[in-house]
């Protein structure tokens, strides 16, 4: 069992089921492939991450970072540029609302995506140049998380291999 610490509080952190923990690995396994060489280091659910220096630290499902000080000798990162939480309905609402608010404090963090292991769904919400963070839900079959400034490619039928999900919208053929 996973714990968090807010505030001099700690709190226990449910585990996930089989598909929550392939739909970490899936997105782990494919920013990897993506980003190797590129100086940035994906790690997945026991790595802390500090969200509040001294006050609060958690334990995301999957965190990209870039940063030289986040190295893979230490246990705590501080720096990402992407987190992905795999959403399960004990942990949704906590996620899409208390983590979100806390990461977007985060001032090196660029992408904040939620994973259903429901539905094919990928929700996606990018700070945009302005500091503002836009919102685009991903269902479509040919979907992906494109994060250019990365050189990165997420497809989502990378993120839903080996879950029995089908995608929600059958993307129409190009033209």
């Amino acid at each position: 069992m996973r714990h968090e610490f807010y505030r001099g509080e700690i709190y226990a952190m449910s585990g996930g089921l089989g598909t929550h923990n392939i739909a970490v690995q899936n997105c782990a396994i494919s920013l990897r492939a993506a980003l190797r060489g590129k100086g940035c280091r994906v790690f997945v659910e026991n790595i802390r991450l500090a969200v509040m220096e001294g006050e609060g630290y958690t334990y995301s499902d999957v965190m990209v970072t870039c940063h030289p000080d986040d190295t893979p000798n230490n246990g705590t990162m501080y720096h990402p540029v992407m987190v992905i939480e795999v959403l399960s309905p004990s942990t949704a609402s906590h996620d899409r609302v208390w983590k979100f608010n806390r990461y977007t404090q985060l001032p090196s963090l660029q992408h904040y995506l939620l994973v259903s292991v429901d539905n094919w769904l990928v929700e996606w919400f990018r700070r945009e140049p302005s500091g503002v963070w836009s919102y685009t839900p991903l269902a479509g079959a040919d979907d992906a998380v494109q994060v250019p400034e990365l050189g990165l490619s997420l497809p989502l039928a990378d993120i839903y291999t080996e879950l029995d999900i089908q995608p929600t919208l059958n993307n129409p053929p190009s033209l």
